[in-house]
């Protein structure tokens, strides 16, 4: 049989990223002139600080104000050139030079970073009475949360040594294991055949296919996807295996109570709220077995597959060339708001997006915030279709959401997790909503409706059964050491099994469909996140639909308010409870309402149009 070889041809050949604005070249002298001037600076930084919650006089507000503006600078300084080197290794995570500057940015940062760790240990230090005194200064208002948040960290931390080991040793750790992770997948090649012949492509043309009407195309991108994820997953396994472990060891050197916690810390949510919504979709995955027998239908399958999931409706859904998904973007975000439109032109206009389909570039998309003095960049991998339409309006939101909080200076700009999904998804509603609007025709509606509800699927009740697969993993190797991957495979099946129920048979290969989930491996327990921000979209949307335009000016400044307050108290600003857990059922519920919609969209469909009465 013959082989043939692509990563792909789309219209988004040519568009990509322009890194000027962080450095001209990976030898450009600046680089090493900002690490150089960062390490004078954390030097400096050290001899004025340190010690200085127990000298005398007493530090005052306007003192540590100045302490946490001085930190602010030397950290900006120190992380652009890290900034700089991870966005080039995604860009081509195959090209040497790129690998070794990245590891070099990462050493570098770590030497600096050994100057700066006394300052929240001995922050964290200061007695209770004395820091509110402190911060209840006038003059500290800017860093408040910043520095409050901090001290909840207090019963996780170690001695100044200890943290300095910790964090230098990571550079041939997680960080290393990470780098590996990210370079398996971004050289792994599949095979999949199409009409008698194998053809070698890239990760993400073969998970497009997957969206392919026919199912024999998408039964041979599966097989292929499998062969390629069980051939590399023995090391894969490792990897996890590792990374799980240092995890365990960390939470018991912190004194985490859970595999989860030092997550939830850092989300700023309390452990209690996260499982309200875990368990809110747990007992209503009977929607997600209701959605599937209904696509089944659709599709006139007897069984369907887990290679059938996303595929298209009859005369569903079109290709969408980059040039007409810029304009519906663009034109959507504009629709909302002019302020935020005009910020979305901007990642268009200037070279902020990189979105062509290459060899060695990164899988996936993600929108990097960086020092406040730069802006947003955003990689993805455009396909032509009308999924990776809703992923750019994701990214976009993230960007603006980004852009925005700038406005809060480098320590706060970046929000927890569980609000960073925010304005991503929001903006996924803005183009859905603008799509459906304009069609007339009710087949593409009822395609458009089930895209829809397969996206909020993916966000809510897939991140839900990845993050109880992720506990399930961190529980086991607690309890039992190295996980085997037929044990992690088995763990991954339980999971979906639990989620579809009876509704897609799924395949035996598919059990190791975990293995290419990076999530798992550069940031544990991110995916709970996702549920959360989509499941807080849906109120917030219904919000600005009974609203109307008087919505816009608290959302924009929900979204500028960056990091500067708890995800409890940014929320609450537009009048919304998460502590509730009807909050995340009423959320579902709107879910559910798109379920009965294209329930009753498909009824008419099948009962033909009616016929006028004589």
């Amino acid at each position: 049989m013959s082989k043939s070889s692509t990563t792909g041809s789309t219209s988004a050949a040519g568009i990509r990223w322009n890194l000027g604005d962080y450095y001209k070249s990976p030898k450009d002298p600046a680089i090493e002139r900002d690490l150089k001037q960062a390490l004078e600076q954390a030097l400096a930084f050290e001899k004025k600080y340190r010690g200085i919650f127990t000298k005398k006089p007493p530090v005052s507000g306007k003192m540590l104000a100045s302490l946490a503006k001085d930190y602010e600078a030397v950290c900006a300084l120190r992380d652009r050139p890290h900034y700089y080197a991870h966005l080039l290794h995604a860009e081509d995570s195959q090209n040497p030079a790129y690998g070794s500057l990245l590891q070099q940015m990462q050493q570098r940062s770590t030497e600096i970073s050994k100057h700066l760790i006394f300052v929240n240990l001995e922050w964290c230090a200061v007695d209770e009475k004395t820091a509110k005194k402190l911060l209840a200064d006038p003059a500290c208002a800017r860093y408040r949360h910043y520095l409050e948040a901090a001290r909840r960290y207090k019963p996780h931390q170690m001695t100044e040594p200890e943290e300095k080991i910790v964090d230098e040793m990571a550079n041939t750790g997680s960080r290393a294991f990470s780098r590996l992770f990210d370079q398996m997948q971004g050289a792994g090649k599949f095979t999949v055949n199409l009409k008698g012949k194998d053809r070698e492509m890239s990760k993400e043309v073969a998970l497009n296919l997957l969206y392919d009407p026919d199912r024999e195309v998408r039964k041979a991108a599966a097989d292929g996807l499998t062969a390629g994820f069980e051939q590399m997953v023995k090391p894969l396994t490792f990897i996890f295996n590792t990374l799980v472990t240092e995890h365990a060891t960390i939470d018991r050197l912190r004194s985490f109570p859970d595999p989860m916690a030092s997550r939830n810390l850092g989300n700023e949510i309390d452990g209690r709220t996260v499982e309200a919504l875990l368990e809110t979709c747990d007992a209503n995955y009977p929607l997600v077995a209701r959605y599937y027998r209904l696509k089944a239908k659709l599709l006139g399958l007897k069984t369907l597959y887990d290679y059938d999931r996303y595929a298209p409706l009859a005369g569903g859904l079109p290709k969408c060339t980059w040039k007409e998904a810029r304009a519906l973007v663009s034109a959507s975000y504009h629709s909302f708001s002019p302020l935020v439109g005009k910020i979305v032109d901007e990642f268009f206009q200037k070279d902020w997006i990189d979105a062509e389909l290459r060899d060695g570039k990164r899988s996936g998309a993600f929108s990097c915030s960086g020092p406040v003095e730069v802006h947003p960049y955003i990689l993805m991998n455009y396909t032509d279709s009308m999924r990776d339409v809703s992923t750019l309006a994701h990214e976009l939101g993230h960007g603006v959401h980004q852009y925005l909080a700038r406005k809060q200076g480098y320590l706060q700009c970046d929000t927890p997790l569980t609000v960073a999904e925010t304005a991503s998804v929001f903006g996924e509603m803005l183009t859905f909503h603008r799509l459906l609007d304009i069609q007339k025709d009710p087949k593409v509606k009822l395609a458009l409706l089930c895209a829809k509800i397969e996206e909020a699927f993916a966000t809510v009740f897939r991140q839900a059964c990845m993050t109880r697969f992720e506990q399930q993993v961190h529980a086991s190797l607690r309890k039992d050491g190295e996980l085997p991957t037929e044990k992690i495979n088995a763990l991954w099946m339980e999971a979906n099994k639990a989620m579809f129920g009876d509704s897609v048979k799924l395949t035996d290969g598919y059990a190791f469909w975990w293995s290419y989930i990076g999530h798992f491996i550069h940031s544990p327990f991110y995916c709970y996140a996702y549920s959360f921000g989509e499941l807080l979209v849906l109120s917030l949307y219904s919000l600005y639909r009974s609203e109307g335009k008087a919505f816009v000016p608290k959302y924009v400044e929900l979204l500028t308010a960056g990091g500067s307050e708890s995800p409890e108290t940014l929320v609450r600003r537009v009048g919304l409870d998460i502590a509730k857990k009807s909050f995340w059922k009423k959320g579902i519920d709107l879910i559910a309402e798109m379920v009965q919609e294209a329930e009753g969209l498909a009824a008419k469909l099948a009962a033909g149009p009616r016929k006028a009465k004589a």
